[in-house]
Parts: structure tokens; sequence; C-alpha cells
């Protein structure tokens, strides 16, 4: 058989980078600076671009090359990158090119059109194009389903591979097992006073500390920047271009610092990754879930923790003085634990944070699985968070309507927070026996930290898969039960239970 060197499929790789970078500006620029009537129109852009980006790589040509490469005489990082191009023919190879076009324009109007739902609290407007964004998945999905395969464990493939339903359902299985007898606990415990968090705090004053604060984390503004979106996110178009958002309310402090520790956290594994690997397949995190793990420990095991705020908090008090003058750091400290069931999954303590997810587990599984349609989705909504977490949405914005991710396709992508929590316990109680984690964190020293992070993981991006990462950090292969653990010794502490 012919054989062809790695170095005919560049062209097309770097094509597809080009046209995947344009695309993520203009998604950028769509949630932070383009003005409310521009979508219609630049929609037709993004889908143009769309199609373009998919062909680039989707095409025979590269198709016959991937045929002829003689994968022995490959460098370790040239299979990785060959390894996730095979699985993205085998996922898109059927879909044709027009319908990514039209599926491309479709989440450029459903982002828009589900921001005014959203301002409006009203599901009606945005309800049309769920349906037709679930109705693509479906189809998409279907192209590549092979047997007796799942509809929605393809879907949850795209985000984490080998993490599918029949995994899933032990997994959240185990955490409602654990998670809801420990949370009634709590909730029969003294509550936490943090009315003061909820006080006027001026919002450009905020922009200033959070911006201090992304840096003192390790955020490189040489290489990134902050802006403001309705909903935070991270992107980046590689290790030097990385870009955050928050979000800022007049009366809760916590909220931006919180998502900018969150935000910080992912940055610092984009930022993080070796320049060899960047603008090529494999210059991403290795799987959304370790995305997540790296986000979410920085915001939780860290950016909650006292240790984390001996340096800092002062500077905080100094930034806001009428505020906080009065409010000792333990104070602050266990008002930042503080459980409470409540709607809004971005605000979620750090206990309750998993009941949300199951919810959006649950529904994905029947919207994909079980026919459920779209008009009944508030009403499944709202019985599951009331099952769950004992709270019952009043409003459509603080239901149905309070997450992004589904107006950009993304469905599959929520068990990837609950994993990342998951495995960030994991990592942590690795990194507990070779670090001297809060001592370093009193003393100012989180660079340390990332250091090990970025050692372990943030370097090598997609290079290596996320369960080969961890059972090489932690020596083990994923054990949800760290997770339990740390959030019983944690809130059991919080709690004086």
């Amino acid at each position: 058989m012919k054989t062809c060197s790695f170095d005919k499929l560049l062209p097309y790789l770097e094509r597809g980078m080009a046209l995947g970078t344009a695309l993520n500006i203009m998604d950028w620029d769509a949630n932070t600076a383009a003005p409310e009537e521009a979508s219609e129109y630049t929609a037709k852009a993004l889908g143009i671009l769309s199609q373009e980006a998919f062909c680039a790589l989707i095409n025979p040509e590269v198709k016959e090359i991937i045929g002829q490469i003689d994968e022995e005489s490959l460098s370790d990082k040239e299979k990785a990158i060959l390894k996730k191009l095979k699985k993205e023919y085998k996922r898109s190879e059927a879909i044709p090119a027009e319908e990514m076009r039209e599926f491309g324009e479709l989440c450029s109007r459903a982002t828009r059109v589900w921001q005014k739902a959203k301002q409006d609290n009203d599901f009606s407007i945005y309800a049309p194009y769920l349906e037709k964004l679930i109705a693509y998945k479906k189809k998409f999905a279907a192209y590549a389903k092979k047997g007796e395969e799942k509809l929605y464990d393809i879907l949850l493939d795209e985000y984490e591979e080998s993490f599918g339903m029949k995994e899933l359902d032990r997994f959240f299985g185990k955490l409602k097992e654990e998670i809801i007898p420990l949370l009634k606990k709590v909730s029969e415990a003294e509550e936490i006073d943090d009315s003061f968090l909820y006080q006027e705090y001026e919002i450009e004053k905020q922009k200033e500390f959070n911006h201090f604060l992304a840096e003192y984390l390790g955020f490189d503004f040489k290489r990134g920047v902050i802006a403001e979106s309705e909903h935070p996110f991270t992107t980046s178009w590689h290790n030097h271009d990385v870009r955050i958002t928050t979000h800022y309310y007049k009366n809760n402090l916590t909220s931006a610092i919180l998502s900018t520790i969150h935000e910080s956290g992912h940055a610092l594994y984009e930022q993080g990754v070796e320049d060899d690997l960047t603008q090529t397949l494999v210059g991403e995190g290795a799987s959304c879930a370790m995305h997540e793990s790296q986000s979410r420990f920085y915001e939780n095991i860290i950016g909650r923790s006292q240790e984390f705020w001996e340096p800092l908090y002062p500077k905080l008090v100094e930034t806001f003085p009428k505020q906080l003058m009065d409010v000792p750091l333990e104070k602050f400290v266990r008002a930042l634990n503080k459980v409470k069931a409540d709607l809004i999954r971005t605000e979620a303590d750090e206990l309750t944070y998993c009941l949300h997810i199951m919810v959006r587990y649950e529904l994905e599984k029947q919207m994909i699985e079980e026919e459920a349609s779209v008009k009944e989705l508030p009403e499944l909504w709202n019985q599951k968070y009331k099952e769950y977490l004992g709270v019952v949405p009043k409003e459509e914005k603080e239901g149905i309507l309070q997450d992004v991710h589904w107006s950009m396709g993304d469905i599959g992508y929520f068990p990837s927070y609950a994993l990342g929590n998951a495995f960030a316990a994991q990592i942590y109680h690795t990194m507990k026996k070779e670090l001297p984690v809060e001592e370093l964190l009193k003393q100012g020293r989180i660079s340390e930290i990332t250091k090990y992070l970025r050692e372990h993981i943030h370097r090598y991006g997609a290079l290596k898969e996320p369960r080969q990462l961890l059972k090489e950090l932690t020596g083990e292969e994923f054990n949800p039960d760290y997770y339990i653990q740390y959030l019983k010794e944690k809130f059991e502490k919080v709690y004086h239970l």
C-alpha cells in the first residue's frame, strides 16, 4: 500500500485551525461586544465559516491521506493529532457540509435569542430554536451511530470519552446517595450569616479587585484579557491569546470573584500548554472534565479556603472598607462556604453544585433518549429541582433559561462539570502528599501549586487522554470516593457537625 508522510496533512490542519480561530473570535465578539441587532446578519457569516472549517478537515483528500500514513513512523505528538483527527472524522464524516453550515447559523441565532428570552423571562421565544437544535444534535449523532449505540452516549463522547450513560449513572447515583443526606444534615445546622456579601459593592472597584485577583492567580495579561458577558466563559485562539469573561452584580460581591477564579483556572490550563502543541488539534485541554477539574480546583478547593484568603483579604477590605472593615477573615470564609439549596447553578455552593448538574444530565437523557418534548422541559426542570434541592423556580430565567449551553449546541457537556469536581478532588488528594499546599497558600506562593499542575497536566494539552493523566498523577484510575470524602470532611468542619 502507498504510504505518505504526516506533513501532507499539515496544510489541511493549518487551514482548519485558522478557520476555527476565526469562529472563536466571532463567538467572543458576539458574547462580549457585538450590538444587539447584529446577530441575524452575522449568523450568515458564521454559518459559512462553520461549513468551511468543517470541510477543511472532513473531505476526500484528508481521508485518503489518513489511510496512507504509516503510524509507526510518527512522533507521539503526531500520533495524538492523528488519533484526534480520526475520531473527528468518525463523528462527522456522514454529516453533509450544508447541514453543518445551517447548524452554525442556528447556534449563532439561538444564542442571541436565548439572551433575549432570559432578559424577557419568556421561554416561548427560545423554545422553537431549542427544538431545532435538539433535532440537529440527534440527527448528527444518528449519522455516527454504529449498531446498538445510544444517541446520547455519542453526544457525551464529544466531551468526555469513555464516560457514557452507564458510568455516569453509577457516578451520579453514588453522589445522590451520599450528598443528599449530607445536605439534609447541613440544612438542619445553624445557618451561616453571609448578608454582608449582598450590600452595595461599586462595580468599578469590583473590576479593579478582580483584575488584581486574576493576576495574583497567575493569569498572564500579556497573553490574555478579561471582558464581561452575560454568562462567564473562557476561550482561546492559542496559548498566547486566552480570554476570560465575568459578570458583575452591584449587590453580590463574591459572584464575580468566584467566577474570575473559576475562569482563571481554565485560562491557566490554556496558557500552560506547551508552545509546540498550541495551534494543533492537541493544543487544548485534554477533555472538558479535565478542564473543569482545573477551574473547580482553583474556585473551590483553593478559592474558598481560609489559607488562600489570608494574604488576600486585607486587600479586599481595603477595597471595600465600609462593607468589610468589621468582618473578620474567618466570618468571610465561612460565608464563602455557606450551603443553601438554591436555583442558580453558577451561584451554587460547592455541596449542592452536582445536584444542579444531575438535573441537566437527566433532562438531556430525556430529550435525546426518551423523546421528552421541548414544551415539557420547564415543568420537568421544576419537578427535578423540587426533588433534589427542594426549591422551585418562580421564573423561567432562574429555571430552564439560566444556562447558555444548549443554545450553543452543547448537549452532553454538563456532566463534565461534575466529573471535573471529582477529578479535582482526586488530584488534590495526591497533591497534598507532595506539596505543603496550605503553607504555600498562606505565604502567597500559589505559583508553586500552578507549577505542579502545569508539570503534570497543563503542558500536555490533549497529548494524553484524561484517564491517563489522572492515573499518571495519582497512581490510580478515576475514583469518585475522593470527592465524596472531600465534601464530607469539609462541610462537617464548616458546619461543626
